[in-house]
């Protein structure tokens, strides 16, 4: 069978793209793949334009990959198994919670949203399956982020470009590092107001059969004083234990 040398070389330059957060240049490209520069900047171009990989524009060009391209992944990821798997328990803990649920995973230095149950009588929330938010002010993010490996923490926290949504959100990476800390004490992350100001969530890691941080769940809800969420908290970890459990992870969270 004979293989179309574009399509090949699109691909490959996609998987070469995905495996650095911090972004890659065409040289690099042209380098790793030994192609061509004006047959590898042709390739990019296009995935540019497709939203397959991002361009930032600084003394040299480089490239992330693209919310197209992530899109397209979440697609083969909603017929994997697992969702299969922890669909049913996620539903049933958004009924017996009250609130809304949420499953998340890391792309590049954002969260994105793959599950959302919902109770009865739901509260309306802006995110929804697809969408990304920053991992800086959402429990979802720092639940990921504090139990990421030390490398690939420093690498996505490096990315992070820090915007004030509320007077609550956490404006530095050394602020975000003590969170962080907190965040593995304790077990579970808190979005204290800091993403949207009449929101709080709190979230908690899933982890994978091989040990390593798969995303994370939360509880979502309008704030409310009388709440507390230190014990929200306890329940989400719990239940974020429970997931992990069913996705063969035999450590202790």
């Amino acid at each position: 069978m004979k293989l179309n040398r574009t399509t090949q070389r699109t691909i490959e330059i996609l998987k070469l793209v995905s495996k650095d957060p911090e972004g890659i240049t065409l040289d690099d490209i042209c380098q790793h793949l030994e192609l061509p520069k004006t047959s590898a900047y042709d390739i990019v171009t296009t995935l540019v334009a497709m939203g397959m990989v991002n361009v930032a524009k600084g003394q040299k060009q480089t490239y992330t990959i693209g919310l197209t391209a992530y899109r397209i992944g979440i697609n083969y990821t909603n017929n994997l198994d697992f969702i299969g798997t922890i669909e049913p328990k996620l539903k049933a803990f958004a009924k017996d919670v009250g609130k809304t649920v949420f499953f998340g995973v890391r792309s590049d230095h954002e969260v994105v949203y793959i599950c959302k149950f919902e109770p009865e009588n739901p509260i309306i929330t802006t995110a929804t399956v697809g969408t990304k938010n920053p991992m800086y002010c959402t429990s979802l993010g720092k639940a990921i982020l504090a139990y990421m490996d030390e490398e690939t923490k420093a690498q996505v926290i490096s990315r992070i470009k820090f915007r004030k949504k509320t007077e609550r959100t956490i404006m530095s990476s050394e602020e975000l590092e003590k969170e962080l800390k907190a965040v593995k004490e304790r077990g579970y992350a808190l979005d204290a107001r800091e993403m949207e100001e009449h929101m709080e969530c709190v979230g908690a890691p899933v982890f994978g059969s091989d040990g390593n941080v798969m995303g994370a769940i939360s509880l979502s809800s309008l704030y409310k004083p009388t709440e507390d969420y230190q014990v929200l908290g306890r329940i989400v970890h719990k239940k974020a234990a429970e997931v992990s459990k069913l996705l063969g992870f035999l450590g202790k969270i």
